[in-house]
């Protein structure tokens, strides 16, 4: 017990610290690029006096940008794109192997590029696989611990949330929300370490700003919360266009695009034109999202073209192949957004209210926890990040609702859509996605009778009898399953006739890709001792008995129960 708490807590600690200070790193480097190629607004107006010069990287950087970002990609990346939450949660979940490090730091390149060269992608997506990255790596030490990968892979992305938004107890949660995606005090206390461990090394040792600053005393009236309720009803609308764009795009990219490396440098090209005239969609728009909580910053035209160019472009960039997250898009989306139903109101509902700054509050987190489906850890953003409960509530109010709508259009996240289309589906909870994961081929059996299809009934009756079996697998010179003979079938049949002509031809089988979960499904109505499991091309492999089935079934629910529910 006592190593077990030891070595946890130093896995917490070590994965806390490599997970902070990478995402410091990568964070540091993205503005150092963007700085030096003329992508920040700080850099763009210091070069004020050369226009051809800042129009000309403008368009040049996010092209080349692009083009690097196409040739990382299909050259060092071996899952040939980029990796991301998704590839998270998937490592956290099941015990197969996972993206390897060269691939990871690759993937960071690229984000890195990316992000650099002003893509309109986000830098939280990154942040995630980069702490997972780390935790992955200290998962696969010999430690002697239950459940070590996905605590450290957790560990990891609670300190890269943690320092991004110098808000741990939003890293707690969202690694237990969306990576672990349930809550036990052998998981909950290293991650609670580990997201310490990050605050205090962002915040304390190297004083990280915080991502924004609001002045806001209260809500003033009552009836502004049916306000910011209809504030997360469109915000769900705003994320089910967003993810409607991102398949959109994607399908045009592979469509008019064969290169897979040339589709990042086109959805450059058309960024560097578009930021000509709208620059605030370069790069992540840490600026413009602090400008948004600034009362009459914007005009109401500037904000409705803002929040639609950033809504096309993140699509577009992300859709072409660019490598970087959707989480800080959606929190610029969901700001200006917010900031813009704020500017309206007034103008549309001839009543008192509490200025815009809360609405635009309300929507960025009502349109990220969309998103991401991480509705708790949205909520506690606002409050680690403001300090303030009257905010908090109403920011709670517009995420409640827009989960619940978005829920019903796009699912729980983008994620889970994501790790859908790979096959491994959550949306029926963490039981059957993992049981889905599972190969039941990993239960394959050896020990079983064979027959020839030619052979006599008494043969194939003697043979079961000495082997002490109820059936038989028919297959021909080369191993080819034809079918299935029964001993109660041939009892009462002629000695001397071919086995072949009495075998079940339409029978129950299993190949190498059914999984746990499809298996039970398979056995509904079954009648034998197990089920042939045989290749693509129908060679018999093994036989799966049905108490095998039923046993890998008992298995993964128990040890999913265990993990969910035991103590440190």
């Amino acid at each position: 017990m006592t190593y077990r708490i030891a070595m946890v807590t130093l896995v917490a600690i070590a994965v806390g610290i490599a997970g902070s200070l990478a995402a410091i790193g990568f964070v540091e480097a993205v503005h150092w690029l963007n700085d030096l190629l003329l992508i920040s607004p700080y850099a763009r107006v210091q070069a004020g006096n050369q226009p051809g010069l800042v129009a000309l990287a403008t368009l040049v950087v996010p092209t080349l940008g692009g083009l690097l970002v196409g040739l990382v990609t299909r050259y060092l990346i071996r899952e040939r794109r980029g990796l991301a939450p998704p590839d998270a949660i998937l490592a956290a979940q099941t015990p197969g192997p996972t993206p390897g490090f060269r691939s990871g730091l690759a993937s960071t390149l690229a984000a890195l590029l990316s992000l650099g060269s002003g893509a309109s992608v986000g830098q939280y997506g990154p942040l995630v696989y980069l702490g997972a990255m780390f935790g992955n790596l200290v998962g696969r030490l010999r430690l002697n611990l239950r459940h070590q990968r996905s605590i450290a892979i957790a560990c990891g992305v609670a300190a890269a949330i943690s320092t991004a938004f110098n808000a741990p107890i939003a890293g707690l949660v969202f690694a237990h929300e969306v990576i672990l995606r349930h809550y036990s005090l052998r998981a909950f206390a290293p991650v609670t370490v580990a997201a310490a461990t990050g605050y205090i090394i962002a915040n304390v040792i190297f004083d990280r700003p915080a991502l924004f600053l609001v002045e806001f005393s209260r809500v003033e009236h009552s009836y502004e919360f049916l306000l910011f309720a209809l504030e997360g009803v469109l915000c769900a609308g705003l994320a089910w266009v967003f993810l409607r764009l991102l398949r959109l795009s994607s399908r045009v990219s592979r469509r008019y695009i064969a290169p897979v490396w040339a589709r990042p440098a086109v959805a450059g090209l058309l960024v560097g034109v578009v930021a000509l005239w709208i620059p605030e969609i370069l790069g992540i728009g840490q600026e413009t999202l602090r400008f948004a909580t600034i009362e009459n910053a914007f005009g109401i035209s500037e904000l409705t073209l803002i929040v639609v160019a950033k809504l096309v472009l993140t699509s577009l960039c992300l859709g072409f192949g660019f490598v970087g997250g959707v989480f800080s898009p959606a929190l610029l989306i969901g700001i200006l957004f917010g900031a813009l139903y704020g500017t309206v109101l007034p103008h549309l509902v001839p009543v008192a209210y509490s200025g815009p700054v809360v609405y635009a509050i309300c929507g960025m987190m009502a349109l990220a926890s969309s998103v991401i489906g991480a509705p708790l850890t949205t909520i506690l953003i606002v409050f680690e990040l403001t300090r303030n409960y009257d905010l908090t509530i109403a920011a709670m109010v517009a995420v409640v609702f827009a989960n619940v709508v978005s829920y019903r259009a796009i699912g729980r996240s983008l994620f889970d859509l994501e790790l859908r289309a790979r096959g491994f589906d959550l949306t029926l909870g963490r039981d059957k996605a993992i049981l889905e994961s599972r190969p039941i081929r990993d239960y394959l059996s050896t020990r079983y009778t064979t027959a020839q299809g030619m052979e006599s009934v008494e043969t194939v009756r003697q043979r079961l009898v000495r082997e002490q079996r109820a059936e038989a697998m028919v297959v021909d010179n080369r191993g080819i399953l034809l079918g299935v003979i029964r001993l109660q079938a041939i009892i009462n049949s002629a000695p001397d006739t071919p086995i072949l002509r009495l075998a079940l031809r339409d029978f129950t089988r299993f190949d190498e890709k059914t999984s746990v979960w499809q298996s039970m499904e398979l056995l509904r109505g079954f009648l034998g001792e197990a089920v042939p499991l045989v290749s693509g091309e129908g060679q018999l492999l093994g036989v799966v008995p049905e108490e095998a089935v039923i046993r890998a079934y008992l298995e993964i629910v128990h040890e999913l129960r265990e993990e969910e529910n035991e103590g440190a």
